[in-house]
């Protein structure tokens, strides 16, 4: 049996035997090496990262495809710096944070980690229940939709057990990490191909309305989007009088504000800035891992982000953004209320003799019954029938005729209803029929879903574990690893069940939760980064210290400004007050630099 350190020593002499050697054999030897930038991955492309990129793609369309790059560089940076301080000092954070800088910072870190662990963690399950029932076992649904809980309680057991086996297997030593790695990486790479195929589908499809110069051109940043509504929503709210234009404009520049706040606070979250300087402290990482740090980030997080959510963006927005064809008229309460007469009359029609005579006796029953609940009770059976009768395709010509005959007002309405409507993870692998078929594409993309849900709860898992050991400063006892780790699945187990229809969609209020923490970690690394009683000789100097600061300065200034005016937008003032609160406090105990304190 190989021995761990002896490998390890190994992987410092090679790292130092190119430290002065060319770019192109740096990355040669960096690629066979490269670890917690997978990890970074798994977490990111998850649920959040899903939703985000849908609701960019399907609010906004191309318009948006800046917004998660940007995101991660700010990101990227941030964790960059993370790495530099850890591999530098060699000590753990938390306790460094505590000893060099403020206590409070070091406790609202862990806290608001362990926190932001649990509250995503509920979407990943509401995820893999829409994976399963939407796309691989639809029958499923169908089931649930009797009220029995029998199916999510399930599914739900199904994710917990293969996430706790898989997190279990990290702390069985070398091999234990390595299958660990490697099982997300197949993860990854199943999400990412998944999304590349939908892509290519609709490159080479003879009638697509995918247009590469705007998908090009929506790279370049535009921060309109945070004021005013989209072009395409705009030339219809152009229609309307000036109530309903403001009460629009309001609700779409609210949707598109959420979904921006969404995809930050999902393109590294908190507990990212956790997890990787202990993931890399645990392969025993030092000093000459430095370089390497930086190329794992930009290839393992970086560039797997960049294609999958980029390529979910592109989908969205091709099909479902402004998109007729994609209309689903059912969605439109002013097109349903407009064509209820016509449907009940075709309906009728449809139906044989023997049925039209008991819809009658039933009109006739509901009539002479006098006591409310038998009449809400008869009234329920002959809408049901009547629905029963109809097709879903007749039903779907009815929709769409009234939808046009529409008055310009009421049509405008209408067609805003149904340009805001978030696709479903069903509506969306049909992207993919064409290329591989109606069933296969549900399969397909289902399965790619699946292993990104359960992915990112085997990282939340695994970052609570690591948290809890690090709150009463056990960092080797595996047991309360492993009890921290079953606590952040348990309490997501209850997602499915607590919120059951906003499935995936839990994911948006939960990121923007998410996103006003992000400030916690951001200042406290910055602090860390200028600590010269913990950093020593390590800390940059002269130039480098002043681009490290205008880096690090201005990811944190962006977080910081975007926290609060998403904390605003929830909870009034009181979201601003808090951060503010929270950054006086860790003033007040700022350490004097004493590496002995406590």
């Amino acid at each position: 049996m190989p021995d761990p350190d002896n490998a390890l020593e190994k992987e410092r002499e090679l790292l130092a035997s190119i430290a002065d050697k060319g770019t192109g054999t740096k990355l040669k030897t960096y690629s066979k090496l490269c670890g917690p930038g997978w990890l970074q991955s798994a977490i990111t492309l998850g649920g959040g990262s899903l939703i985000g990129a849908l609701s960019l793609g399907a609010i906004g369309g191309t318009n948006f495809m800046w917004v998660q790059p940007v995101a991660m560089i700010l990101g990227i940076i941030m964790l960059s710096a993370i790495a530099y301080v850890t591999l530098s000092t060699g000590q753990r954070p938390f306790q460094a944070i505590n000893q060099h800088v403020s206590p409070v910072l070091g406790w609202g870190w862990l806290g608001a980690t362990m926190l932001a662990n649990m509250v995503w963690c509920l979407p990943q399950f509401n995820l893999a229940y829409g994976a399963i029932s939407e796309n691989i076992f639809p029958q499923i649904a169908d089931s649930g939709k009797e009220g029995s809980l029998l199916p999510i309680l399930l599914v739900s057991t199904l994710a917990l057990v293969v996430a706790t086996l898989v997190v279990f297997s990290y702390g069985k030593g070398s091999k234990g990490v390595l299958l660990f790695e490697r099982v997300l990486k197949i993860f990854v790479g199943l999400i990412v191909l998944a999304f590349v195929g939908v892509i290519l589908r609709m490159t080479f499809a003879d009638s697509s309305n995918l247009e590469w110069g705007a998908v090009l051109g929506g790279l370049i940043p535009d921060f309109n989007a945070l004021f005013n509504p989209a072009e395409s929503f705009q030339t219809v709210i152009d229609k309307l009088d000036a109530g309903s234009a403001k009460e629009w404009t309001d609700k779409i520049v609210g949707k598109q504000r959420d979904s921006i706040i969404t995809a930050f606070g999902t393109a590294v979250g908190i507990n990212m800035t956790f997890l990787l300087p202990y993931s890399m402290l645990r392969r025993k990482w030092g000093k000459e891992h430095r370089g390497l740090a930086i190329f794992d980030l930009s290839t393992g997080l970086f560039l797997p982000f960049v294609i999958a959510t980029g390529c979910l963006v592109i989908a969205t927005a091709t099909q479902f953004h402004a998109n007729p064809e994609n209309y689903n008229y059912t969605k439109s309460a002013t097109i349903r209320e407009a064509a209820q007469p016509q449907i009940a009359e075709a309906a009728f029609n449809a139906l044989g003799a023997n049925e039209k005579k008991e819809i009658q006796q039933l009109e006739q029953a509901l009539l002479d019954a006098l006591g409310a609940d038998e009449k809400k009770q008869i009234q329920a059976t002959m809408q049901q029938a009547l629905l029963d009768a109809l097709g879903a395709d007749e039903k779907k010509q009815i929709l769409k005729a009234t939808y046009t005959a529409l008055p310009e007002q009421k049509k405008a309405h209408a067609t805003l209803e149904l340009m805001e409507v978030r696709p479903s993870q069903w509506e969306l692998a049909r992207s993919l029929a064409p290329l591989t078929g109606a069933a296969v594409a549900q399969y397909v993309f289902g399965f790619g879903v699946l292993a990104m849900a359960i992915s990112t709860i085997v990282i939340l898992m695994l970052i609570n574990g690591f948290a809890l050991c690090e709150a009463l400063n056990r960092p080797n006892d595996e047991k309360l690893r492993r009890i921290g780790c079953l606590i952040a699945g348990i309490v997501g187990f209850f997602g499915p069940i607590a919120w059951g229809k906003l499935s995936a969609y839990l994911v948006i209020p939960t990121s923007v939760f998410g996103f006003t923490l992000l400030p916690i970690a951001y200042i406290t690394f910055l602090c860390l980064m200028n600590s010269k009683s913990l950093m020593g000789e390590n800390r940059p100097e002269g130039s480098a210290r002043m681009r490290w600061n205008i880096l690090m300065v201005t990811a944190t200034l962006i977080a910081t400004l975007g926290a609060g005016w998403a904390s605003h937008g929830k909870i009034g003032w009181w979201g601003p007050g808090l951060i503010l609160a929270f950054g006086v406090a860790a003033l007040l105990t700022k350490r004097g630099g004493n590496p002995g304190a406590t």
